[in-house]
Parts: structure tokens; C-alpha cells; sequence
């Protein structure tokens, strides 16, 4: 039997209720419904450690962040010490030819994590270099790629609108729309298409820095979301909680308020990019039925993490709040796998870590001992048997704390290290998390059952969260690496 081609599609930063096949009242993204309605949609998919390195080291590497240990935001740590075993890199050793087109957002930043070829572009303020800053002809190939076309100059830079990458600020594309990264991004991998090794199955990793700021789609994408309702700040019962770290009026805030003009046009900027990525996804499927490839290769999308977008008074992401964790996860199985559910909407809960082990076994390949997510195959198949999971432990250091939370996507609570903060809600009855129910004695049962869960997931812990069986309040200064840091040592 031949092995089927794949292809995994990742975005930055899109949230996992903006689509319109999970009922988006405003966003549209057509072809994303119809990647979904050719296999499953996951509901209740998760980013365990929702910033964009974390994130892609589970995504790489088919870890949970007990085992992986990336626990936090941290750049500068070198990958393929620290992670040497990734789902590219035995898509490699079965024979697979591997390409990564788009971000990777890996130290060092040409570092290939398992893949034959990568053509860069991680976005223009990554810091791993410091040294280098702005200076992308050090590691990128989208920036000399533009220098190259007709029509722009050799000086001109990827920044020249002067809007930050995590900035609230959002304006139309200032050059062509072929020019920008979303566009370069989709005809690079329909380029490769064209130079791959057909004698080979490929696994393509399609990477799309957008609909991560800048907020600066091509003007008509921009232009069709400006005209929804105006922003309306939506409060719960449990914002106070995070008081101590507000700055409001700041345009990179991460907690504080923005102006609702403010935020009604990021809002159309981040809507904007996802639809010109749906667009780019159209058109590398369009092309994969013109190689006649279509038939015969799977497709898998997802996104490392959310975007809080003003919900709660939060912008970006980092915490565990649906806004922010939350993620589209949507496998069609190839088209000639008769097997496979179409249509179908899983209500179990999945995380990153899972990506890897499914796309192995949907190619018949072995998943590695190293791996500790579970595959989806079953699900996908319509198989009846226990749930991956009975829940989802996710975490972030954030705030001088680390931020814990444990979810089955209907209920969830969370707990702040330093602060001793607790929430609790009921995602079905309350899925925008408005009420906190951590302190309503009817509660009561519920709140000391998920509790113990993240007691029996934090327990042992080296950074000491739990004593006697509870946890411990004030754990306020905590490594960003776990174990991870052992095997950097141990290699040197």
C-alpha cells in the first residue's frame, strides 16, 4: 500500500471558536468548513502551554510539558539538544521527505528539527539572536525574498508600516498582496510542490506567522470585518483577581483596558488575516488536486494557541482561559481512506501533543516511546471506547507565577501559583467564563473534585506546588525550564 502524502497546516495565535463551521457569528472561513466537513473537527482541542515555543516544542515532539519540561516562554534554548526525537524526524526515517515552509520559532533559527529543507520566515521581532535584532538576512527568507521582487527596493523592511507584533494596532497591508507573508507563505509550498521528490511520500509543515500581530491583512480583508458590531467589553465576576498586574491604555497590554475603537479594529485586523489564511489554504489544496495529490494525502490544521482579544481585559495569550488555550483542530483523513468520519465533530478533549502520534499512525508509521500524546485515529474512525483523556492538565509561567489549569472542556479550574486565586467554571453552561464558581458552596463538591486533579497532576512537582496533598499558595518565582534544563547540562 502506498503511505499517504501529509500535510500539517499550523497558524499563530487563532483562536479555537474562530471558525464559522463552530458557529462564529462574524468570522467566515469557507474553506476551513470544508477541510472539516472532509473529516473531523475537534471541539474541545487545547494548547497546554499556550505561547507560541512551548507550544510548538508539544507540537514537535508529541510531549505533554511534564515530559517536554518547557513550562513558560523561554527563548535561546537550543531544540534539538534539548528535543531531539520529532514528528518530522520520523516521518524522515520512514522514508518520508520533509518541508517546513513558514515559522518554525526554534533556537537556533535555521535549526531544522527533523526536516530535510525549511524556508524560514518566524516573523520580525524574534529575539533569539540578540545580537542580530532586526537583521533578517542572518536567518530569513521571506525578507530577502521581498528585497528581490519587482517594485520594492533593496532597503526596505518587513516593518515599514510601523506596526509591532504585539501590538493592538491594527491598518491594511502597505505593498501588493502577493508580497505579504500569508501569500509568500502558500506559494512557497506550492513551489516546493513543484521540486519535491515524487518518488517519495512528503510530509509538508505549512506555517503561518498570521493571524499573530501585526494586524495588518490586505485592505479588503480588513475592510469586510470593520463594519461588525462595535467591541463591548465582557466582564465576569473574577477579573479582580489580576488587578496587581493591570496597565490600561497600553496598546501591548496583556491585562488592562484598551478603548472599545481600539479593540473593534484589532479585532477586524485578526479576522482579516484568518481570512487571507483561509484563502492560501484553498489554494494549496486547489494545487495538490492539480498534482493529483489530492487523493492521497491527509491534512491536518491547528494553531499553537489563542488570542484573548479583550475577553476579561486580556490581550494575547499565555493563560488558561478559552480565549487564550483554546485551538482549532480539524484532520481530514486522505480521501481514499474509506475508514475515515466526514463531518464529524469530536467532543473529547485533545491537545498539540496528540498531533504527532495521529499523523504517524494515519501514515502507518510507529509511534516513537518518547511520545506521550495519544493518537486520535480511533476517534477519527468513529471507534467507540474510553476517551483519550478524562482531562487536560495546561500551565504557563506568567505573572512572576505559574498560572495552572485542568479542563475536560466543560469544566474548568484554575489556580495561580503566587496568588493562591482559584475559578471555576461551567463551560457548558457558561462557555465565555463570566461566572466564577470557586466560591458558591453549591460548588462545593465540584470545586474539591478538579481540585484533586491538579493535585494528582502537580504532585511531586520539582518547583514544590503541592504538600500533604494540597496545594501550596505563594510559589510565586518559578524555573520557566523543568527537567528540560538537566538535558542541556548533561550535553555540555
Amino acid at each position: 500500500m502506498t503511505r499517504p502524502n501529509v500535510v500539517l497546516i499550523c497558524a499563530d495565535e487563532w483562536r479555537g471558536d474562530c471558525l464559522s463551521a463552530a458557529g462564529h457569528p462574524h468570522l467566515q472561513t469557507p474553506h476551513l468548513d470544508e477541510l472539516a466537513a472532509a473529516g473531523t473537527r475537534f471541539d474541545h482541542a487545547y494548547s497546554a502551554t499556550p505561547t507560541c515555543v512551548p507550544a510548538r516544542v508539544a507540537l514537535f515532539t508529541g510531549q505533554s510539558q511534564e515530559r517536554h519540561g518547557r513550562v513558560g516562554y523561554q527563548e535561546g534554548i537550543p531544540f534539538e539538544v534539548a528535543h531531539p526525537v520529532t514528528l518530522a524526524g520520523e516521518f524522515r526515517k520512514a522514508g518520508y521527505q520533509t518541508q517546513a515552509v513558514g515559522k518554525m520559532h526554534v533556537y537556533p533559527e535555521r535549526s531544522r528539527a527533523g526536516f530535510d529543507d525549511v524556508i524560514l520566515h518566524d516573523g520580525f521581532l524574534h529575539f533569539a539572536r540578540r545580537e542580530h535584532k532586526l537583521n533578517f538576512r542572518f536567518f530569513d527568507d521571506y525578507v530577502p525574498w521581498l528585497r528581490r521582487q519587482p517594485g520594492v527596493g533593496p532597503d526596505e523592511e518587513y516593518f515599514d508600516h510601523g506596526v509591532n507584533c504585539n501590538s493592538t494596532v491594527a491598518r491594511p497591508w502597505d505593498k501588493a498582496e502577493r508580497l505579504h507573508p500569508t501569500s509568500w507563505a502558500g506559494t512557497q509550498a506550492i513551489d516546493w510542490l513543484y521540486r519535491r521528490d515524487p518518488t517519495r511520500p512528503f510530509f509538508l509543515y505549512l506555517s503561518f506567522h498570521r493571524p499573530h500581530p501585526p494586524y495588518d491583512p490586505p485592505a479588503w480583508a480588513f475592510e469586510q470585518y470593520l463594519d461588525l458590531p462595535a467591541f463591548r467589553r465582557r466582564l465576569g465576576n473574577w477579573e479582580h483577581h489580576y488587578d496587581r498586574v493591570r496597565t490600561d491604555g497600553l496598546h501591548q497590554a496583556a491585562f488592562g483596558t484598551l478603548s472599545e475603537a481600539v479593540t473593534h479594529r484589532a479585532r477586524a485586523g485578526y479576522y482579516g488575516l484568518m481570512a487571507h489564511v483561509d484563502l492560501q489554504i484553498m489554494r494549496l489544496r486547489e494545487a495538490l488536486t492539480g498534482f493529483g495529490l489530492a487523493d492521497n494525502t491527509v491534512i491536518a490544521f491547528t494553531s499553537d494557541h489563542g488570542e484573548m482579544m479583550g475577553d476579561h481585559d486580556f490581550y494575547r495569550k499565555a493563560v488558561g482561559y478559552e480565549g487564550s488555550a483554546r485551538i482549532p483542530f480539524i484532520v481530514a483523513a486522505a480521501p481514499s481512506d474509506g475508514g475515515a468520519l466526514r463531518g464529524a465533530v469530536a467532543d473529547q478533549v485533545v491537545e498539540l501533543r496528540d498531533v504527532m502520534p495521529t499523523l504517524l499512525e494515519l501514515a502507518g508509521l510507529p509511534v516513537p516511546p518518547e511520545c506521550d500524546g495519544k493518537s486520535l485515529v480511533p476517534a477519527l474512525r468513529g471507534e467507540n471506547g474510553l476517551p483519550v483523556r478524562r482531562w487536560l492538565h495546561g500551565e504557563h509561567v506568567y505573572f512572576g507565577q505559574s498560572l495552572q489549569w485542568v479542563t475536560d472542556g466543560h469544566v474548568k479550574y484554575l489556580w495561580a501559583s503566587g496568588w493562591g486565586t482559584e475559578e471555576l467554571f461551567d463551560l457548558d453552561a457558561d462557555p465565555e467564563e463570566l461566572e466564577n464558581l470557586a466560591a458558591d458552596p453549591t460548588h462545593a463538591h465540584l470545586l474539591e473534585l478538579w481540585k484533586s486533579r491538579l493535585v494528582q497532576d502537580l504532585t511531586g512537582r520539582e518547583e514544590g506546588f503541592v504538600s500533604d496533598g494540597r496545594l501550596v499558595t505563594g510559589r510565586a518565582v518559578v524555573p520557566i525550564l523543568t527537567h528540560t534544563r538537566l538535558r542541556l547540562e548533561a550535553a555540555r
